[in-house]
């Protein structure tokens, strides 16, 4: 059993860059008695460290062991490391990156390599020499040469050659190839053997395998020692898995594909001796898995060679093979011997051995003893020797995934082999015999990422390293204490691990002392079974006494003599007696029991047996008290004691229940039902009551006896006691004396006395329970619920005909005696009963019209009205005419419901209701027979949205009580009342535009109004609406622009307010349907009224100026109270003001302050003298308002406003005193009207001129005229100068400082917004280095590149249906002949051209029949390759001649999309090594930036995008939140914790569900591949609050809020979710509840989510942060097909975008800058090697030119640009699925649209102008497009410049690449489909036909097809082609025609005589 707090991990020191392992969350106790077993089951431990290394941002390479308890050493990209056993951090040495090139040799001085540049530093080889303690360490640069470190610190370098020969290149050094070695002792010097497989140019002549020195004047050099001597290393692409050495030899495990005459790669192992240092010991023989082909990885097992196999170089299974090491060396020893002796020819005289890799030597004839003379061979003994048969072996086991990784280990006699798989998991195998069994796998280091084939098992043999690419773990060999229990243990199926039965845990066998001894360590593989309990003997007993029990426990092993066992239950001890397997144990006394739990009669204790403090086996044992037993069932306390589990018996005499034998004291006894043979035992011999003998309905008021049968009274017999019966009435118990008469038998009666009951309670029926008594408490069984029904007549019957409808057997009669009533018959005197009941009455009746033609429903309420519906059925007139009642609606006397019979227009009269016998009951009220009659109706016209209050005027328009209008087939919601003449009701939406009749319903007749049809159009539109702003006071004049604005009856702007402190204003409940008084005019809507949701709405009625123009006045917003949304309402349309204002939110501004004119105070008069100007100061003036709207008095006088700034505004007052308006004083008032705002500022009193003295009218003349002159000369230009330089410094400043808070704003937001991202991306690095970068595998991506938009299954499975058995033997041979006749280039060039040249071969058939041909010729690269130049130089024949620019725009010919296939393959290593980190950041970024801010999920625009057209144009109040998630089953983001641990996640409480549950599941499943997720669709959300509280949150339920039609999406914000809230994910348990359920995962994974749709059915509209603009589709459509209304939509759109969204588009700019310009570096970056495929392209298309003559530089720059960029890296940009397993939400998908155009932008030639009317996308990035320029020019510069590829090294590369799709179904499918096209167009393959020259020229490669429309007259017919194909060498010799027939007779099934 293991104890959580045996493996508490001690904290240990870690350096920064180690990561530590995951924590696992400790389990809870299983009991307090546990915690004395812990001194036993925890010995002590040592401090637990570090079981994890890891670098950030290091890509590991190699790992390598020092022998004995030495540490380990890591190789990486620039760094080596060395670590302890326990995995801590003792030295590290940097080695990288160092400035080299591959096409250099080693070099001094930088000048003498001009194209070298910084390179990282791959380790290719690690490995330990034991002998002189160094590391040996090989990395890539500097053509692989090697270095020595000293072993017990790597930082220490003991050798490096400084300037090394090519004698000391050792590793390979080229990506992807790789290099094994070995380090082998010899006589007085290590030896180093090394194999690789082919380098690069400089190094492409090292041998594949060399023997090296490790010591003496030159280490690493090969001279004088052996090589594998090569003649062509073209013909031998060696690719070496693994090199391995035993006592005696060294093996090489490898592939390639052998000499000229083989095609295929096979696999091989090699073997050398170990003294061997010139390799004349080298034999190789081939390795079959059965069923498999290439070998993956390999090594040695005692005895044996492992080797994991793979159906390709990456196939998708896998198997395990072991190769007797026997077996291996007698097939080598053979072969050599065949060779030495025989010249390699077998008995049967067939080549079984020879001299390979084309050498000079040959197999030869020596002497028979040679082989045994030279075991190692020698100087003229033949080598390399290479046997022809191949070792072939079965597989042990077959895995479901590519192995990586193989080690063995044998370990207590077993031989465990350890297998990793490329996607990082670690399989634990059991070899037993011939067959191997995964009997444990785990996951090691992140998804995704391969386990390195440096497999090791350290020196003890009790752990294992593991290496990925990111970390190195380290693995237990045998995790035996992690399994707590024998069961688990068991159950593991772990061969090294055993349960170790009296140390009561698992362990290894070694650990466990007694292993030895029988039944004491159980081992899983044999027949051994953990101890139980097998049975208990007493099964329980009673609480009360002590006694024996025998447990019963098989195999129970034997203990020494002065040890033994004990039984524990609970907290005490009891030794245990033990005979063979039985063990017997006393039970505790009963003071040593726990008390039983209440309501139960027994308490459980666990029963263990126990050596010492280690628990052997356990169960749970049962102690029974039957005292308590009878209490568990009151009703029957006898049936509950005698059948119950327990052996308790009853006491009927004395009511007990006693365990034992019997009742005391001779007492008679009723045994338990589990005794037997016993007659008198269980619940049949209760004493019981079995029922009621009478009467089982009891009248109230009337005194009844009662009687009860009774049954087994037998017990009682001879012991008299009294009875008594008891009833439990509401009002408590009531006993009633009974008496007993006895019965035949043991049966019996019980007579309760006679009673009258009065319940205190009056109903109609009461259920009284009832039960019988004896003596004193001693109750009676009861054998089922009893009841008796107590009625009273009174209740529910309130008048004769109810009373007599009543049931007969009730008894109730209608007595009219004293005060009438219903009563019980006796209870009524004789002469009171009344046997007919009075006549009926008629209170009311309803409707009081209705029309001539009758069919009106009437209902009539009053008393009497019959008994039953046969009473009235034909009993009932109005006015006059028959009335048939409806059964389903009569209510017995109570109501009657009749329908009308016509009747003449005027008719008049009572209703009538005559019941047989009775006098008829004739109403008060009268009914007329009224014709409703239509005349007009206003207004006319309307628009379709409805919402028009449409009134119809007529008479008689109240006829009938159920009245409904129809405008066309839509209803209208009447207004109550409906008057006699006029009828006002409300319009519904009509989905189109045109005339509708006008239709009244009363009741079921209908009239028409046909003269004067309504009239439905178009919805009004609005298109421009401004001012913006406003202050809170409203009242401000807003303009809006749009078209058919006159239909509209009562235009509204209004405002929400979210109201917490509202100040004094009138608001009115919403009343969705306001009554009216008839006759009164139309109200106009209520100012302010308060909405269901909380929300206050404010409007303001708007006047139509025109059909094109609104007036409108800002509503007012009181203070306390936050605008949430201002929209205009125009009937039922409703438009947001940001859509009517082409994105524009409306924003309130604070109220403006203006200061008192007096500085004295508001009631002192300012003193203003005649002709100055009014400056009056204050704050936020012109926030709200513009100087032209401002009006200011003074009295009935106008001051004229001159400037109004921010804090002033100037006017001119009058130039006389104006008068004082009514009551504001002798002194004229100074108000400025602002809106609505009103500000009075004081009375204002005018100077009066100062009065001049007595001067002479001549002097005043002309000293007035002079001073005039002169005053106002100085004045005018006084005021001039200082009005416009205070004027214009005003603007200046304001200028600067909007200029100045603007860029201060966006600045300080990019550098809070990009250091919050750079936050989130150095936490999503540390991620990806447990979890990996999601890329999709490579069949996958090619899948998607090459047929996009196919889905996950683009081929179609070859005869898969039934009954095509039959058929698909001969169909898979005709298409491997197919796909041989492929491998000719005669045939496949003209079936391109064949195909091409037809009709009807449509563009997308040409790029799937390309797809197709790329997918058939996968694994023949290179001559895909040939193909596609000879296509893309005819490509370029045809346009040479036409415009050259224009090749490669398109994708419209095979040749291009070839080109794109070919790119795609090419560069999917450089996506994963290069390009996908920072193009994955770059995503992650944009997620995370749109993440952060409000997203709408109707309408799908964000406030954080780069796209303007997905821009959020409305300010939306939001709050981020942190929700704790617990992750549900499966979640990647909780392994390794506890169930409790919850992980966090951001949200927003603005965000829908469905975006939380994205949120959720991103961080949930942080790291998790999302095709591996599970669907956000799937789960559900739920809020879990405390204990209890579970609510679950969807996006729409019962409380979600519509209002108007709109229903709005429920947010965290609507359910009132705090942060820090914990949440769940739940499975959904149906398919409602949330929007956009229709989205399956049968998507393929990246695709796009759906918007959420904006409408539903009933007309209710969804919306969630801003409601979607209504715009009718014809319009749309109307537009849209106009483009130069298109384009001036654009540009205003790109205008009437105001700063603040530019500002916030310029943020989103700025915070990614970072993270764009590192994607289009690492895209156009030449610092790292460039991919080969690239510089082979872009020096094939240079050759194209130089041959076609062109000499311009911008066409060969549109070349590569079409050909790369634009083809590949644009689309994989756009579309990031295409290489990554993600989601990209809309959103993402727009702003990488964004940035991908900017990429396209870049690579144009023509320059990059833009202007105002310029899209803003293409705005954004202006400035950094002509820095991307450079970079492309740059890019394509230092390509032209660098060496060219070589033929050889691209078909290396190609051969490589070649493998990695080779799928056989895959390919015959491929084959399936292509023959699907030739077959449509069989007749014409042989087209375009070529005459026998040129086609020996073109199938030897050196012709080419002629051009489109050249000469040579119309196509040849098909059998002159097929004759010229005979007639031709090439043709003839290899009968194209005639095996293109072969295949379709295959295929087709048709006979064929060729």
């Amino acid at each position: 059993m293991r104890l959580p707090w045996c493996h508490t991990a001690w904290a240990m020191p870690l350096p920064p860059h180690v990561a530590e392992g995951p924590a696992v969350a400790p389990r809870p106790s299983l009991g307090t008695r546990l915690l004395l077993m812990l001194p036993l089951l925890c010995p002590p431990l040592a401090p637990t460290r570090a079981h994890r290394f890891s670098a950030p941002n290091t890509t590991l390479n190699r790992l390598a062991l020092a022998p004995g308890q030495g540490a380990l050493y890591v190789g990486a990209v620039n760094r080596l490391f060395q670590l302890s056993p326990e995995l801590q951090l003792e030295s590290v040495a940097v080695t990288g990156p160092v400035l080299d090139s591959p096409d250099c040799v080693p070099f001094r001085d930088p000048a003498e390599c001009p194209q070298a540049r910084l390179t990282n530093n791959a380790n290719q080889l690690l490995l330990v020499s034991g002998r002189a303690r160094e590391l040996v360490a090989c990395g890539q640069v500097r053509q692989g040469v090697c270095e020595k470190r000293r072993l017990e610190d790597v930082a220490q370098l003991l050798y490096r050659a400084e300037d090394p020969g090519d004698g000391q290149f050792v590793a390979a050094n080229a990506p992807g190839v790789a290099t094994v070695g070995l380090v082998v002792p010899g006589p007085g010097r290590d030896l180093l053997l090394v194999a690789r497989g082919p380098g690069g140019k400089l190094s492409g002549g090292v041998p594949p395998l060399t023997v090296r020195q490790l010591a003496g004047p030159q280490p690493f050099s090969s001279e004088g020692l052996g090589r594998l001597v090569v003649g062509d290393l073209s013909d031998y692409n060696n690719s070496y898995v693994a090199a391995l050495a035993d006592a005696r030899s060294a093996y090489f495990v490898f592939r390639r594909r052998g000499a000229r005459a083989q095609a295929e790669y096979r696999s091989y192992v090699a073997r050398v001796c170990l003294g061997d240092a010139n390799l004349y010991s080298y034999v190789e023989v081939p390795l079959t898995c059965r069923g498999h082909g290439l070998v993956q990885a390999a090594s040695l097992a005692p005895g044996a060679l492992l080797g994991a196999f793979a159906a390709g170089p990456r196939g998708a299974q896998a198997a395990l093979c072991a190769f007797p090491l026997a077996e291996l060396d007698a097939s080598m020893e053979q072969a050599r011997r065949l060779c030495y002796t025989a010249g390699g020819r077998g008995p049967s005289g067939m080549e079984e051995a020879t001299v390979e890799y084309g050498v000079t030597s040959h197999c030869v004839t020596l002497p028979p003893d040679s082989p045994e003379s030279y075991p190692c061979g020698d100087e003229h003994t033949p080598s390399p020797i290479a046997g022809r048969q191949p070792l072939e072996a079965g597989p042990l086991l077959q895995l479901g995934r590519p192995i990586s990784a193989v080690a063995a280990l044998w370990a207590d006699g077993h031989t465990i082999a350890f297998v990793g798989d490329v996607h990082g998991q670690l399989h634990k195998v059991f070899l037993n015999g011939t067959r191997g069994q995964v009997y444990h796998s785990q996951q090691v280091g992140p998804p995704g990422l391969a386990i390195s084939p440096d497999l090791l098992v350290d020196n003890s043999g009790s752990h294992l390293y593991v290496l990925t690419s990111q970390q190195v773990d380290r693995v237990p060999v045998a995790a035996c204490p992690q399994f707590p229990d024998c069961s688990s243990c068991l159950q593991a199926r772990d061969p090294l691990c055993g349960w170790c039965v009296l140390q009561g845990r698992c362990t290894r066998k070694g650990q466990c002392g007694r292993a030895a001894q029988p039944n004491q360590w159980l081992w899983s593989y044999e027949d051994s079974r953990c101890l139980h309990v097998q049975s208990l003997l007493p099964a329980h007993h009673p609480r009360q006494e002590q006694g024996q029990i025998t447990l019963s426990v098989p195999w129970l092993p034997t203990l020494a003599v002065e040890e033994y066992f004990h039984c524990a239950f609970g907290d005490y001890d009891s030794l245990a007696h033990v005979e063979g397997t039985h063990v017997a144990c006393v039970t505790p006394p009963q003071d040593q029991l726990p008390p039983n739990p209440p309501g139960t009669d027994h308490v459980t204790l666990p029963l263990a047996l126990m050596f010492e403090d280690v628990a052997m086996a356990a169960t749970n044992f049962s102690f029974y008290d039957c005292s308590a037993t009878q209490a568990l069932e009151a009703a029957a306390p006898c049936r509950a004691c005698v059948g119950s589990l327990w052996r308790c018996h009853w006491c009927p005499q004395s009511s007990r229940c006693v365990y034992g034998e019997r009742c005391p004291e001779g007492e008679r006894t009723i045994y338990s039902a589990h005794q037997a043979d016993i007659q008198v035992r269980g619940p049949g011999a209760c004493p019981r009551v079995e029922g009621l003998a009478g009467p089982l309905l009891v009248p109230v008021g009337w005194e009844s006896r009662l009687a009860l049968r009774v049954q087994n009274l037998q017990h009682f017999r001879g012991l008299p006691a009294p009875y008594h019966c008891w009833l439990e009435l509401p009002g408590g118990l009531q006993r009633l004396t009974a008496s007993l008469e006895e019965v035949a038998g043991d049966a019996g009666l019980v007579h309760c006395q006679a009673q009258q009951f009065q319940p205190r309670l009056a109903r109609r029926e009461l259920l009284v329970p009832i039960y019988v008594t004896r003596g004193e408490g001693q109750r009676l069984d009861n054998a089922r619920t009893l009841h008796v029904t107590l009625y009273d007549c009174a209740v529910g019957h309130p008048d004769c005909s109810h009373c007599q409808a009543a049931n007969s057997s009730l008894g109730c009669l209608w007595c009219s005696h004293e005060q009438p009533a219903c009563r019980y018959g006796p209870l009524c005197p004789p002469g009171a009963v009344e046997p007919l009941c009075p006549t009926p009455s008629i209170d009311t009746i309803e409707p009081l019209t209705g029309p001539p033609e009758g069919g009106l429903a009437l209902t009539i309420l009053g008393s009497n009205l019959g008994r039953d519906f046969a009473d009235v059925q034909d009993a009932v007139s109005v006015a006059g005419q028959p009335c048939s009642p409806d059964p389903s609606l009569y209510r017995i006397s109570a109501r009657i419901v009749c329908v009308t019979s016509p009747a003449p227009n005027g008719t008049v009269g009572p209703i009538q209701v005559a019941i047989k016998s009775r006098p008829p009951g004739i109403s008060t009220q009268h009914f007329t027979y009224q014709d409703p009659v239509l005349l007009s109706l206003s207004p006319q016209w309307g628009p379709q949205a409805g919402g028009t209050q449409l009134t119809i005027h007529g008479q008689h328009l109240q006829t009938g009580g159920n009245v409904s209008a129809f405008v066309g087939s839509q209803p209208c919601r009447i207004q109550e009342p409906t008057c006699p003449e006029a009828i006002v009701c409300h319009t519904m939406p009509q989905a189109s535009p045109g005339e509708a009749v006008v239709r009244v319903l009363f009741g079921h007749v209908q009239r028409t109004l046909l003269a004067s049809p309504f009239r439905y159009t178009a919805d009004p539109q609005l298109v421009a609406a401004e001012p913006s702003v406003s202050f809170r006071g409203g009242g401000r004049l807003i303009q809006v622009r749009g078209t058919g604005l006159d239909v509209v009856q009562w235009p509204l702007l209004s405002v929400w307010l979210e109201a917490t402190e509202v100040a004094a204003v009138e608001v009115l409940p919403w009343d969705p349907t306001p009554r009216r008084s008839c006759g009164a005019p139309a109200a106009a809507p209520q100012a302010c009224i308060q909405l269901e949701g909380g929300l206050l709405q404010c409007s303001t009625i708007c006047s139509v100026n025109s059909s094109s123009l609104l007036l409108c006045r800002s509503p007012a917003v009181p203070d306390g109270a936050s605008p949430r949304r201002v929209f205009f309402s125009l009937d039922n349309v409703h438009v947001d003001f940001a859509s009517a204002s082409g994105g524009q939110d409306f924003l309130y501004q604070p109220n403006p302050r203006l200061a008192p004119l007096s500085r004295e105070g508001p009631t002192r008069p300012y003193r203003l003298k005649p002709g100055h100007i009014l400056d009056v100061e204050g704050e936020g003036l012109n926030l709200g308002i513009s100087k032209e709207e401002v009006r200011v008095h003074i009295g009935d006088g106008t001051c004229l406003v001159k400037t109004l700034t921010l804090t002033h505004l100037y006017c001119e007052p009058p130039a006389q005193a104006p008068q004082p308006t009514n009551g504001s004083g002798p002194l004229p008032q100074f108000v400025v009207q602002m809106g609505d705002v009103r500000l009075a500022l004081g009375p204002v009193q005018y100077e009066a001129e100062p009065v001049l003295s007595a001067f002479p009218v001549e002097a005043q003349a002309g000293l007035g005229l002079g001073v005039a002159v002169l005053i106002a000369a100085v004045l005018l230009l006084t005021l001039m100068y200082r009005h416009k330089s205070r004027q214009a410094l005003r603007d200046y400043q304001k200028v600067l400082v909007q200029l100045e808070n603007l860029e201060i704003g966006v600045g300080d937001q990019c550098r809070k917004e990009f250091t919050d991202l750079m936050t989130e991306m150095s936490d999503l690095s540390s991620d990806l280095e447990a979890s990996g970068i999601p890329f999709l595998d490579y069949r996958t991506y090619a899948e998607r590149v090459f047929f996009p938009g196919r889905g996950s299954c683009p081929l179609q499975p070859v005869l898969e249906g039934p009954g095509e058995e039959g058929r698909r033997t001969p169909v898979r041979q005709g298409l491997m002949q197919l796909s041989n006749l492929l491998n000719s280039k005669l045939f496949l060039l003209t079936l391109i051209r064949t195909l091409e040249e037809q009709p009807g071969f449509s563009q997308r058939d040409r790029c799937h029949v390309a797809s197709l041909l790329s997918l058939a010729l996968h694994s023949k690269l290179e001559y895909l390759t040939d193909i596609t130049r000879t296509l893309l130089g005819d490509l370029a024949a045809h346009y040479v001649h036409k415009n050259p620019k224009l090749m490669l725009r398109r994708t419209e010919t095979m040749a291009e999309k070839l080109l794109t296939n070919w790119v795609s393959i090419c560069l999917y290593t450089f996506l994963r090594e290069v390009a996908g980190e920072p193009l994955y950041m770059l995503l992650r970024a944009i997620q995370y930036q749109v993440d952060k801010g409000p997203v709408d999920a109707v309408t799908g625009k964000a406030k954080r995008t780069l796209n303007d057209s997905r821009l959020l144009r409305e300010d939306v109040d939001f709050r981020p939140l942190t929700l704790m998630v617990l992750p549900g089953p499966g979640a990647g983001g909780a392994t390794g914790s506890s169930a409790a641990q919850c992980v966090p996640a951001r949200v927003l409480d603005t965000d829908t569900i469905s975006q939380v549950k994205e949120k959720v599941l991103d961080q949930v499943y942080k790291g998790t591949p999302f095709s591996q997720r599970p669907s956000a669709h799937t789960l559900d959300l739920e809020w879990r609050s405390g204990l209890a509280g579970h609510l679950t949150l969807s996006d729409e339920d019962l409380t979600s809020v519509t209002q108007n039609h709109w229903k709005r999406l429920n947010t965290l914000q609507h359910y009132k979710v705090p942060d820090g809230a914990t949440v769940g994910l739940i499975p959904q348990l149906h398919n409602g509840g949330a929007v956009c359920q229709s989205l399956s995962r049968s998507c393929p994974p990246g695709d796009n989510m759906p918007m959420l749709d904006d409408s539903e059915e009933g007309g209710v509209r969804l919306w969630h942060l801003v409601k979607a603009t209504e715009e009718p589709e014809a319009a749309q459509a109307r537009r849209s097909s106009l483009r130069e209304r298109e384009r001036e939509r654009e540009r205003a759109r790109a205008k009437a975008i105001p700063e603040i969204y530019l500002t916030r588009l310029l943020s989103m700019k700025g915070t990614l800058q970072k993270f764009v310009d590192d994607t289009f570096q690492a895209i156009l970056s030449v610092n790292r090697p460039v991919p080969i495929a690239v510089k082979y392209l872009f020096d094939f298309l240079d050759e194209l030119a130089e041959k076609h003559g062109i000499e311009d530089p911008e066409t060969l720059h549109i070349w590569k640009t079409n050909s790369l960029l634009l083809r590949f890296w644009v689309n994989t940009l756009k579309n990031p699925q295409l290489i990554f397993d993600v989601r990209v939400s809309d959103n993402v998908d727009a702003i990488l649209a964004v940035i991908a155009q900017t990429f396209m932008d870049s690579c144009t030639v023509s320059e990059h102008k833009v202007g105002r009317d310029s899209p803003v996308n293409k705005l954004l990035y202006a400035r950094e497009i002509p820095r991307y320029k450079q970079m492309v020019e740059r890019y394509y510069s230092d390509i032209r410049q660098s060496s060219p590829a070589s033929y050889q090294e691209m078909n290396s590369a190609l051969a490589e690449l070649s493998g990695n799709y080779t799928s056989t179904p895959h390919c015959l499918e491929a084959l399936q489909e292509l023959y699907t096209h030739i077959h449509r167009y069989y007749d014409q393959i042989p087209q375009g036909g070529l005459a026998p020259q040129a086609a020996t020229e073109l199938e030897a490669g050196q012709g080419h097809w002629p051009r489109a429309g050249a000469s040579g007259g119309a196509p040849p017919l098909p059998w002159q082609v097929i004759s010229a194909l005979e007639e031709d060498p090439v043709g003839q010799k290899m009968q194209l025609a005639c095996r293109l027939q072969q295949i379709a007779a295959l295929v087709e099934n048709k006979v064929t005589d060729l």
